[in-house]
């Protein structure tokens, strides 16, 4: 419509911002996890090292260094 410029959908929801930065952290856990049981010549190919792997992998889970 004419003159709504800027309108912003908050969702269906109250809580769905709460439910995508819960699944958001918990996907960051996984990944972390992931990356901990790499060899360490794949760890070698993306350019990470085991002392990168256990700094990563001892960071809480509300530290996200993207920040989206």
């Amino acid at each position: 419509m004419k003159g709504q410029k800027g309108f912003i959908s908050t969702g269906k929801w109250p809580l769905s911002g709460l439910f995508h930065t819960f699944a958001r952290w918990q996907l960051l856990h996984q990944e972390r996890q992931m990356l901990a049981t790499l060899s360490d010549d794949a760890l070698k190919d993306i350019g990470l090292n085991r002392a990168d792997v256990a700094q990563e992998s001892h960071r809480h889970f509300w530290e996200d260094p993207l920040r989206k």
